[in-house]
């Protein structure tokens, strides 16, 4: 499909889990749902599959023009898929006003959590705590098939790690290093909470700036999935010691995910 049409789309947002009204322990796909609540934009959710998705992998979405007979879009990768609905138009560049520098330090701070903190929580998931989220992804099939299917993936995340470099360090060098990182976002969330003219329980935004930036929906996709996931508990201590994230987070998500439920 060379393009998507620019009538009211039909958006559905595959999750590799339903659970309507609850958050996921993806990050990216929170990011999404994030990025789409910002534009007040409506889209329906459902479980998807990895053998569905174009790249492989959740989360990925669909698009279509209601009540007609047009093809659907189907788009991977949760950068690429905010990339295609600004180019389409129904996503505005939340970047727009940014200055050079400002532009400069939205990206880095996306690449600290994506490429950095990302796989610290993976090895904390995959490596420290397996077998609860062994049994979150696979735990809708037969236990022996729990067993051979999430031996083959903790086999591939390790091999991930260890050829991404995270692996090579010690599990209290990484656990230093997640610690480092939030705590880092902590300090620049009281800064800009400060430097923001923030009314009442409205929302505060990383960069101090009067609206979100692109990097707002990646940190609170990060906070939310730390939040919830059950096999990250060293790094929900950590968060749940910073006020300043669990300040941002609880306005973000009483402002546009009022439907979701909280997290403990």
């Amino acid at each position: 499909m060379d393009s998507i049409l620019k009538s009211p789309p039909t958006i559905t947002v595959f999750r590799g889990s339903k659970n309507p009204g609850s958050y996921v322990w993806s990050p990216f796909v929170t990011k999404i749902e994030t990025r789409l609540r910002f534009a007040d934009l409506p889209y329906r959710t459902d479980a998807g599959s990895p053998k569905s998705a174009p790249k492989g992998k959740i989360p990925y979405v669909t698009i279509s023009e209601p009540d007609t007979n047009a093809p659907t879009a189907t788009l991977a990768d949760s950068a690429m898929i905010i990339e295609k609905l600004k180019e389409n138009g129904f996503l505005d560049d939340l970047n727009a006003g940014l200055s050079p520098e400002q532009k400069a330090h939205d990206m880095a701070l996306k690449a600290l959590l994506e490429d950095k903190l990302y796989f610290y929580q993976v090895y904390e998931r995959w490596h420290e705590n397996y077998y609860i989220m062994r049994a979150n992804i696979f735990g809708f099939m037969p236990y022996p098939l729990q067993v051979l299917v999430g031996l083959l993936a903790y086999r591939s995340m390790s091999a991930t790690l260890y050829g991404q470099g995270t692996s090579r360090f010690s599990a209290g060098e990484i656990s230093a290093f997640r610690t480092q990182i939030w705590e880092s976002f902590d300090a620049l969330l009281v800064g800009s909470k400060r430097k923001g003219s923030v009314r009442d329980d409205s929302p505060f935004w990383l960069l101090g700036g009067t609206g979100p930036s692109e990097a707002d929906s990646v940190l609170y996709a990060f906070i939310c999935s730390t939040l919830v996931c059950r096999a990250g508990p060293e790094s929900q201590k950590i968060v749940k010691g910073f006020p300043a994230l669990l300040d941002y987070a609880e306005r973000i998500h009483n402002r546009y995910f009022p439907d979701y439920a909280h997290w403990e």
